[in-house]
């Protein structure tokens, strides 16, 4: 094996061929999929102009990850995970198919959009605990850290080039070039998995009970591990009171800001671009010492870039604290989730990690809905703000929980 002392962890960790080759296959469907989020949730907004619905359609998305999250996990470690994400890409394809082809006919309404961002919400789970499952098999776990936030920084990268091309996709095309270019883009990732080949984890210590006891189990360990429940607690905070402003950013386009579908997509850039810039900052520094302040300082970057979004009418002034959120929230993300990926034991973290996925795509669910219906009341600034609000104020809650996480995963261990 090359030496590798003296590189960057970030190239350390993509010299391991296998994993270049599973972000390389994951990257088209990332960057199409933010073009299809990003076109769905415009066309939301056009067949309703509800922020109801724009948190409707949110729910839908997101909040199956709630109940389906542990029963995802529970069967990543018992199954080939390389094998359920071929399954969930193939199935979240046809789902771009359908949403295109309604689309192209002129068939689409409201309900149909629903049923079908329940869908992808659905088959979502499966996805993404098989695909955390994968990282471990193919990095040494010295390597953990920087690994998952290069997998965090491919996905955030398109979070800023996916609304960018929808920003000339839309205007020139419509919704449904959107559609079209995912269903494109899913398709060369579903090629790129059933050509990539990976060991097949060691499952010797897998449970052999039933499924819903496993999930059960999943709780019982995580409540009890002194560092996983506070970086839990951590994560559930910021994506309760401000992840969901990246749902309602199609309202804040026109509503508050007053612009169109392009206005939509640089605000879902900005965000994006913050996110991307944060999880590289956390990929180039590598290692676990200082991960835990590191993530609190991206709380707090979250929760004010939060409410001086929800704060302004100014496009240029929205744009930079949108950055900023962007910036925080996947600086804390990607902190909990490698230190989590330090923490667990191999044989029971597909579970453990669902439950990172439960919080962080599933608890937002119910953030936008709640969001969206104040704000047909009080609107959407005075509605996010108040989420922004909160969040500040949970951290008097939070930074005492640094402390078990410290002692933990942060000083080295002993050997011997």
């Amino acid at each position: 094996m090359a030496k590798q002392g003296n590189k960057s962890p970030m190239l350390r960790a993509l010299s391991h061929r296998k994993f270049a080759l599973f972000e390389g296959g994951l990257f088209p469907q990332y960057m199409t999929g933010w073009i299809q989020r990003v076109g769905a949730g415009w066309l939301a907004w056009q067949l309703t102009e509800s922020p109801t619905w724009l948190g409707v359609i949110a729910a839908a998305d997101l909040a199956p990850m709630i109940v389906l999250a542990p029963i995802a996990g529970a069967v990543a470690d018992r199954l080939e995970p390389l094998r359920l994400i071929r399954l969930a890409q193939i199935l979240l394809m046809l789902q771009a198919i359908v949403l295109a082809g309604l689309t192209a006919l002129g068939w689409m309404r409201i309900e149909i959009l629903f049923a079908l961002a329940l869908f992808n919400g659905l088959v979502y789970p499966f996805h993404s605990t098989a695909r955390q499952s994968i990282i471990p098999s193919a990095v040494p776990r010295e390597d953990f850290s920087a690994a998952v936030a290069i997998d965090s920084a491919c996905f955030h990268s398109n979070r800023f080039i996916g609304p960018t091309l929808a920003a000339f996709i839309i205007p020139a095309f419509g919704v449904t070039g959107a559609f079209v270019a995912h269903v494109i883009g899913s398709f060369i990732s579903v090629g790129a998995f059933h050509a990539l080949d990976l060991p097949p984890p060691d499952r010797s210590r897998r449970s052999r009970g039933n499924i819903f006891g496993d999930v059960g189990q999943t709780f019982v360990y995580a409540w009890n591990h002194k560092a996983i429940r506070p970086l839990l607690l951590i994560l559930l905070c910021a994506s309760f009171f401000v992840r969901p402003v990246q749902d309602m950013l199609p309202g804040f386009a026109e509503a508050v800001f007053k612009g169109s579908a392009q206005t939509l997509a640089w605000l879902t850039s900005s965000m994006g671009v913050g996110a991307l810039l944060g999880a590289m900052h956390v990929a180039m520094r590598g290692g676990v010492r200082g991960l835990t302040n590191f993530a609190l300082v991206g709380y707090m970057c979250t929760a004010l870039g939060g409410l001086g979004f929800a704060a302004t009418q100014n496009i240029w002034i929205g744009l930079a604290f949108v950055f900023v959120a962007g910036y925080g929230l996947n600086v804390m993300s990607t902190c909990v989730q490698a230190m989590m990926q330090l923490a667990v034991d191999d044989h029971i973290r597909g579970r453990v990690l669902s439950l990172y996925l439960l919080i962080y795509r599933g608890i937002p669910a119910f953030g936008a809905l709640i969001i969206g219906i104040s704000a047909e009341v009080y609107g959407l600034q005075v509605a996010q703000g108040a989420g922004a609000v909160l969040c500040v104020a949970m951290m008097v809650f939070i930074w005492p929980a640094r402390r078990p996480i410290q002692e933990m995963l942060e000083k080295p261990k002993q050997t011997g």
